[in-house]
Order: C-alpha cells, then structure tokens, then sequence
C-alpha cells in the first residue's frame, strides 16, 4: 500500500470512528429521553438535556473532518459517496438529538409520566423509534444496503402507529389538561421525527454502497363527488392519464349512479384516455383514509362525505359544479379544461416536476 493510500484509508477510518462514537451518543440520548419521561425522573430528563451540547461539537467536528477529506484527497466514485452520505447522516443524527432533548424538555413539563393509552401508545412508538434507529446506524457503519432496505420498510410501517397515537391524544381531550395534551403531542411528534431521520439515514447508506438515490416518491389522491358519475371518474381517468408516474388515484361517491353519465367513455378514449374502472363507486364507510395524501372534492366540502380528516392527510375542495355549463353538450368539453390544469398544478405542488398534459 503506497503511502497516499495508507493516508486515505487512515482519513476514511477518522470519518467511520467519529461518525460511530456520535451515532452512539445520539443513541443514549434518546434512550435516556425515553426512560426519563416514562419514569418521571425529572433530573434525568435535564441530564439529556445536558448531553445535547458534546452532542453539537460532535457534530461539528464530523463536519470538519469530511471538508477537511475533500480538500485533501478531492475524492471521486466510492469514497465521494461515502463521504457525501456521511454528511447528511451528521445533520440527521444531530437533528435526532434535537429530538431527544425536546422530549426532555417536554417531560420536566409533565406532573407525571404518561398514563393509560396514551402510555401505551408512546411506548410502543418509543420502541420503534430507538429499533428503526439502531438498525439504521447499524446499516450505514456496515455498509449493508439490504439491512438500509429493511429500515426503510420498519420505518414506513411505523407511521401507522404514529397516527394511531395521534388519535389516542387526541381522545384524551377532556380527562387530561391542556398542557399535558400538548406536550404529550409534541414527544409524540419528535419520535415521529426521530423514525424520519432514522429513515433518511438508511437511504443514505443505500446510496453509500450502491449509488442507488431515493425515488421520487408516489401520492395517493382520492376524489369524492356525489353520484361518481362524471366528475370523479373523469379526474381520475385525467390524473392516471397525465400523471401515472406520480401517484394511485381512487374515486367514489355518496351514493353511486347506475352508470356513468352519456358519452363520458366515448369523450376519454377520443382523447386518448381509458376510465379506470367500469361503474361508479360508492365510498366505502369503513375504506381506512389514512393512506392517502390528499382527498379532493369535487363536489362540495371534503366533509361533508367524511367524519374526519385524517391527521396527515391534506383535504381540497374543488367544488366543480358550480363551474359547468347547464347544456349537457359543454359539460364534458368545460370539465376536462378545468380539471387538467388543476390536477397538472397539484401533482406538481407535490412532486416538483413539470408533466405536460397532451
């Protein structure tokens, strides 16, 4: 080994030590977070407080020593990439450490640690946080980009739970202060945050080994109406059409007419476009809405076709028919015109991109 390598491999193995011994750090910390607001050891809670401070100039030093690794060695292919993900895992786990401090601070506010199912629900998310967390450091230091995958996949399947908990707070309402309300939402929030990073951390470690980045991610909208006759097929039919890269559309109606309104399949397909289903749809009262994105109305409030709007989903009313002409001969022709540009400006909103609608 020539002496530049040994100097590059030396370099290499002071980034992986200091990115250990901070992961490590941050790791303790959200584990002394955890017991101190189960525990209601207050002075422990203020220790992890403390521990936020090396935590920072660890972070910083990491900092310097991948600037410092660049200017020297003007990395290229692997070693860029690795040095590249550290960075970003560095402001990850820093931010987690943010995190467990706030849950300290949060719990010294509390008269006493979390009780019934809200407990229960803070415990089970704690645990996936500091499991998801473990795994993901564990993946990027070993450079294991199947063991990034199965974080990445703990990691999604944990935010149902985190919603879950959302909705035990918020059924707290009433036997619990307003105070106690609050910080139990945002500990919540912060482990819900602690997943997201640890999250992000796998997908560094994917991009370590591999170079693989993250795909861009996919929406689920809904569209609501009244009947699903026309308006709900025809910007679902639109959407899948123009945008089929940028998410899964479903729509149903209040009460589903017998059949789509006349000339609606012959319009689409001289344009090109399939519907994609073959009758309306009534909306399923018990269809679990927390997996989608957005639901729009077309017709009318989002609310009024659903009690409540889930936590993490964004609810639109578009409301379309008061837009359309009364001659059934201009509907089809007016929807389509309106319900392109919107539909193209959301999907964009959302993803970023341009999509041109033929």
């Amino acid at each position: 080994m020539s002496r530049y390598e040994a100097r590059l491999e030396r370099d290499l193995g002071q980034i992986r030590d200091q990115l250990t011994n901070l992961a490590e750090a941050v790791q303790t910390a959200v584990e002394t977070a955890t017991l101190a607001l189960f525990s209601g050891d207050h002075e422990l809670s203020y220790n992890a407080c403390l521990a936020d401070h090396p935590i920072n100039r660890a972070s910083r030093a990491l900092d310097k020593t991948c600037l410092g690794f660049i200017a020297v060695h003007l990395p290229s292919a692997g070693h860029l990439r690795f040095v590249s993900a550290v960075m970003h895992v560095n402001i990850e786990l820093e931010r987690i450490g943010d995190y467990a401090k706030t849950i300290s601070r949060e719990s010294v506010q509390l008269d006493q640690p979390p009780v019934g199912a809200i407990r229960g629900q803070l415990e089970q998310v704690s645990m996936e946080a500091r499991s998801i967390l473990q795994r993901a450091v564990t993946a990027f230091v070993d450079g294991n980009a199947d063991e990034a995958r199965a974080g990445i996949r703990a990691a999604s399947a944990a935010g149902r739970q985190i919603k879950t908990g959302f909705t035990s707070i918020v059924d707290e309402e009433g036997s619990a202060s307003v105070r106690e309300l609050l910080c139990h939402l945002v500990i919540l929030n912060s482990f819900d945050r602690i997943i997201d990073q640890a999250k992000n951390t796998c997908e560094e470690a994917i991009f370590a080994v591999t170079g693989e980045t993250k795909a861009p991610k996919s929406y689920r909208v809904l569209f609501l109406d009244e009947d699903n006759s026309i308006l709900g097929p025809m910007a679902q039919a639109i959407s899948q059409r123009n945008h089929p890269q940028s998410g899964q559309y479903d729509t149903a109606g209040r009460q589903a007419a017998d059949a789509f309104q006349e000339g609606l399949g012959p319009y689409l397909e001289d344009r090109g476009i399939e519907t994609q289903s073959t009758s309306p749809q009534t909306l399923d009262p018990a269809l679990d809405l927390v997996d989608y994105h957005v639901i729009v109305s077309l017709q009318g409030s989002v609310t009024d076709y659903i009690d409540t709007v889930p936590f993490a989903t964004i609810a639109l009313n578009w409301d379309l028919e008061a837009q359309l002409p009364e001659d059934p001969a201009d509907r089809l022709e007016s929807l389509y015109r309106c319900l392109a540009p919107q539909l193209r400006d959301l999907m964009v909103t959302l993803r970023g991109e341009e999509t041109s609608s033929p």
